[in-house]
Parts: C-alpha cells; structure tokens; sequence
C-alpha cells in the first residue's frame, strides 16, 4: 500500500471519546506529502495518571485547544478517501468511532489497517511488537511516538 493516512489518538483518560491529541500523516506512492497535529479538549474533560504516564499530556496541554468538531473538519479534507492505518487499529478506530458519534458527526465507512498486526506477522521473534521496536527493526528511529 502506498497510498494511506495513518491515524494515532492520545486520550486523557480511559473513556474512549477523551481524545486529547490526534495525529495524522498522509502517505502518497510510498512518500509523506502532508502532516497533522492538534491537541483536542477531551470528553469527559479529564486526566487520569497512568494516561498523562504514557504521553505526558495534562489539562494545561488541552484547556484552550478546539473541540473535536473543529479538529475533524480539518482532517477529513486531509484523509478523503484514503485508508487509515495505525498501530493498534483496535484501540485509534475505537477512538475515532466514539468521537464522532458522541458528536453525532456522520463518517465514512473507512478501511482501517492495522500496523500491530501486520507487525506481529512480519517479525514473529521480535522482542515485542511495539511501534518504535518495529521502526527500529525497520531502520527508523522514533524517540517519542506519544
């Protein structure tokens, strides 16, 4: 595939509609032609410690930042009819479906990929399957992926 938008959500906490960053890098024949970020206010509007552990993001990163609405008006001229990839479709698909029906924004049916599988089929004795051990197993280095 070298055509795809890849698709990755933080969340404030373990509610699946608390997005409070989302990234998005539109892939074109094998190369990266354009790049999203925005932080999000969350819904519910919170921070839990194991979350805010793994991205390190707090209130003060999203207090002033749009509403999902506003973000998703944004991204959706960026991923068109692209298939969305991310790393652990599971957990950025769930994201994304939460957000937009908690805002009742209609969606496209996307095909989703996922990395993680991929990954797991790929590298079978790899020492884990996580995105930056796989970069790296891929000669990319990815220092912070949150």
């Amino acid at each position: 595939m070298t055509d795809f938008a890849a698709i990755d959500f933080e969340t404030a906490n373990y509610c699946s509609t608390s997005a409070c960053s989302i990234g998005v890098i539109i892939v074109k024949n094998g190369k990266i032609v354009d790049k999203f970020y925005s932080n999000i206010q969350p819904v519910p509007n919170y921070y839990n410690y194991r979350c805010t552990q793994v991205h390190g993001m707090t209130r003060k990163d999203t207090d002033n930042a749009p509403i999902f609405p506003i973000v998703w008006n944004q991204i959706k001229k960026l991923i068109g009819n692209l298939p969305l990839v991310a790393h652990n479709k599971t957990f950025d698909e769930k994201c994304l479906l939460s957000i937009l029906n908690h805002y009742e924004i209609e969606h496209p049916e996307f095909q989703f990929h996922c990395t993680y599988k991929a990954a797991r089929k790929a590298f079978p004795n790899a020492e884990n399957h996580q995105l930056h051990t796989i970069a790296k197993l891929c000669g990319y280095n990815i220092e912070n992926h949150h």
